[in-house]
């Protein structure tokens, strides 16, 4: 894994940098960095999904990706706790970070 894997893609895409265990939201889009807490961005999930039904995770490399899928797990639950029932669709996204295109990790996360 190189470096630029591991910054968090709003760092990448010029935007400040989250701190450590934060998620950045811009626009319905949850960027997911290698640091963020997983119960953190699972928080940030069940209230997009609450205010409009439907939210965006964005990872690059497999720690974020990782980190973003254990995230959609525990947003799943607490939802359930209120009745809601979520999908997630997994799928691929170029974004240009640094004049470079990288492909990222889509998670697009629907309500039943």
């Amino acid at each position: 894994m190189t470096n630029a894997q591991s910054l968090p893609i709003a760092r990448a895409v010029g935007a400040s940098s989250p701190a450590a265990g934060e998620v950045q939201r811009s626009a319905e889009v949850l960027k997911v960095s290698t640091r963020s807490r997983p119960s953190a961005v699972a928080g940030a999930i069940a209230g997009v999904i609450r205010e409009s039904g439907m939210a965006e995770v964005q990872s690059i490399g497999a720690g974020a990706t990782n980190q973003a899928i254990k995230a959609v797990a525990i947003a799943r639950s607490y939802l359930n706790e209120e009745g809601i029932d979520i999908i997630c669709i997994p799928s691929f996204i170029d974004v240009a970070i640094d004049d470079e295109e990288r492909t990222a990790i889509r998670l697009l996360i629907e309500r039943r």
